[in-house]
């Protein structure tokens, strides 16, 4: 898939910790038969061979259905499984290192929470922002708050994708929607669910 086609509206951020016995990749499927258009692999706590074996698995899937695969932080993983992309957060490898190690044909995205911060994003070469946090959310505690304004100047100031996420709900996903953005990026909305396929459903019919 051309970068240019990549649908950011309905990006699905994994979080096993929500998913108790159930797999990951069976919920990822289920995931995408509802709704979801983007999938990024977050693997916090697992060694670099069993993100590796875990990101080879859901690849499986993602191609499947011709659904782009980013990997949270982690280019030696992104390069091993030949994944669509990355995420990077302000304290991983840079955007213009990465795009060195990825290539220009590869997606990268980058997580900012200001205007100063997303225009640098962009002129160092990042494909999409994740922007927030939007509301308190659970998954994630070092994050500063981004207000609805703040995420509606981020829009206008730059030319490239935004994503809202931070505690992105069915409840509040219209309000971030309004601000004219390309996607809202969830975790617990979906995973937090017991019916991931109704869940992803019903947040890609309001977006």
């Amino acid at each position: 898939m051309k970068k240019s086609q990549v649908n950011y509206s309905l990006y699905l951020v994994t979080d096993r910790k929500l998913l108790g016995d159930r797999d990951l990749c069976k919920t990822i499927e289920d995931a995408i038969k509802g709704g979801v258009t983007l999938v990024q692999l977050r693997e916090k706590n697992t060694t670099t061979n069993g993100f590796i074996n875990i990101a080879t698995n859901v690849k499986k899937i993602t191609n499947k259905y011709n659904i782009p695969l980013i990997i949270n932080d982690r280019i030696d993983v992104a390069l091993a499984i030949d994944a669509d992309g990355v995420h990077v957060g302000p304290d991983d490898m840079s955007i213009d290192m990465a795009r060195k190690l990825l290539g220009q044909d590869k997606i990268i995205g980058a997580s900012t929470n200001c205007v100063k911060e997303a225009l640098e994003a962009e002129s160092q070469g990042a494909d999409y922002l994740g922007v927030g946090a939007m509301f308190p959310t659970k998954t994630k505690n070092n994050t500063e708050d981004v207000s609805i304004d703040e995420l509606r100047n981020i829009k206008k100031s730059v030319n490239i994708p935004i994503v809202a996420i931070g505690g992105v709900n069915e409840k509040n996903a219209s309000s971030v929607i309004a601000a004219g953005i390309d996607g809202i990026a969830v975790v617990s909305a979906i995973l937090g669910k017991e019916d991931v396929f109704q869940a992803s459903k019903g947040l890609r019919n309001l977006v």
